[in-house]
């Protein structure tokens, strides 16, 4: 669903102001210019089935009397000519080429820049004439996926009027000086990289999503990503807690968005570490999900690492006891390099939990205690999921009162080790954050 699909299916209950797309929360914010048209929308959609993009869609009035807007306009429907992009679920690289093959067949795209303070965000600024060229692309590609399943657009008008390109490259482009850096024809970086170990086919995100901006295509002629890759898979990491955090923690949270190889502290920045993982792009998925979220009172830090690898040196005793380096590269908790990779959901931190691979008999009770004595916040509602008669395993869902705490009880209890009577073989409890919002 995208921001044309809500403005066309809502249009009839009055003049719409504003739209801001919630892509993970699969839900949005709609603006009428007055109250009445709002009532009419709710209204409607308690009596009869409102449908948007041939989907069933639900109505409530929101707590906000406004949407906030991301410039200071007081008239932000009159938009601006360059548009601001914030890439959700990069699983794949976002270059000035993916970009332009998106942007450019709605309207003639001028310049393009990219960068990675915040997760990936690109600006794209459309001709001088053309307000309604880039008001036009907002309202066909917000809330879309550029890959199915992932790289979801999230657009804004942005504050600047126009761009400064010094060069045209990946991470930059002016198409009205096609000579600042010479370079073959204006073509996607597709298909997707076959030399990626996450690399997830479109069969099996075909569920996920139905109108991808991009399609997936076989491993094959991979050969076109060569040299077309992310600075580093070396992520830094700052914010850490001195005394709750160690490198199997960070592992913890970071092997969610991809294969975690190793983990130095850094002894001269105390509360920073380095994460190497399996490559760039978990790096940038990484970058996305976990930077600014907070861990045991502390906002993290989370960037793509100038360094290309994390060397051994300088070892020493964290606070906890436990070394200031480790290799995770042999582990078989790292979740991306099995046959069943392409089952990985990668999902913002969220207040639901979704553990399996834990003992059949565990109990609430038991879980409960668990969090007790490792102090960690105790998950307010439980759920268990029906398991297969075959099953050797249980799964389900933990609801915490905060995106916080759920955080925490996972850097903390994910790969936690359950033994239980009559079994040799410890359980190895797994929890990452599911895609549902409450229980």
């Amino acid at each position: 669903v995208v921001e044309a699909d809500l403005v066309e299916a809502l249009d009839k209950f009055g003049n719409i102001c504003y739209v801001m797309m919630m892509p993970f929360k699969r839900q949005a914010l709609v603006e009428f210019d007055s109250v009445e048209s709002a009532e009419r929308c709710v209204s409607c959609g308690t009596r009869e089935a409102v449908y948007v993009a041939e989907q069933q869609a639900f109505f409530n009035f929101s707590t906000s009397q406004r949407i906030t807007r991301p410039t200071n306009a007081d008239d932000p429907s009159s938009g601006n000519k360059v548009l601001l992009l914030s890439i959700q679920n990069p699983l794949y690289p976002i270059t000035t080429d993916v970009l332009y093959t998106v942007c450019n067949p709605v309207s003639n795209v001028l310049r393009i820049v990219i960068f990675k303070r915040n997760g990936i965000q690109a600006m794209v600024e459309y001709p001088d004439s053309s307000v309604e060229d880039a008001q036009k692309a907002k309202l066909a590609l917000n809330g879309a996926d550029i890959y199915a399943g992932c790289c979801t657009l999230k657009i804004e008008y942005a504050r600047p009027n126009r761009l400064n390109v010094v060069r045209n490259d990946n991470s930059s482009w002016d198409y009205s000086k096609p000579f600042l850096l010479q370079r073959g024809p204006h073509c996607p970086l597709l298909p997707l990289p076959g030399n990626s170990r996450y690399r997830r086919s479109s069969e099996e995100v075909q569920d996920v999503i139905s109108y991808p901006l991009l399609v997936s295509k076989s491993a094959s002629s991979s050969s076109s990503f060569l040299g077309h890759t992310s600075s580093s898979s070396v992520a830094m990491v700052s914010g850490l807690h001195p005394n709750k955090m160690n490198c199997s923690r960070i592992f913890n949270l970071f092997c969610l968005y991809g294969n975690v190889e190793k983990v130095k502290f850094m002894k001269s920045v105390p509360g920073t570490a380095l994460v190497e993982m399996g490559d760039e792009y978990a790096v940038d998925r990484a970058v996305t999900h976990l930077n600014s979220i907070k861990v045991f009172g502390k906002k993290l830090n989370v960037c793509v690492s100038k360094q290309q690898a994390v060397i051994l040196s300088q070892v020493f005793e964290l606070v906890d006891g436990s070394s200031s380096y480790q290799d995770f590269s042999l582990t078989r908790n790292n979740r991306f390099s099995s046959a069943h990779s392409g089952r990985n959901i990668i999902q913002p931190p969220a207040t639901v939990l979704h553990f399996y691979n834990a003992p059949p008999t565990l109990s609430q009770h038991q879980l409960h205690k668990l969090c007790t004595e490792h102090n960690v916040p105790v998950f307010t509602k439980f759920k268990v999921f029906d398991a297969k008669p075959s099953s050797k395993t249980l799964s389900g869902l933990l609801e915490f009162d905060s995106k916080t705490e759920a955080v925490e009880a996972l850097t903390v209890l994910n790969h936690h080790q359950i033994r239980i009577p009559n079994s040799s073989n410890p359980f190895t409890l797994k929890l990452c954050f599911s895609t549902s919002s409450h229980l």
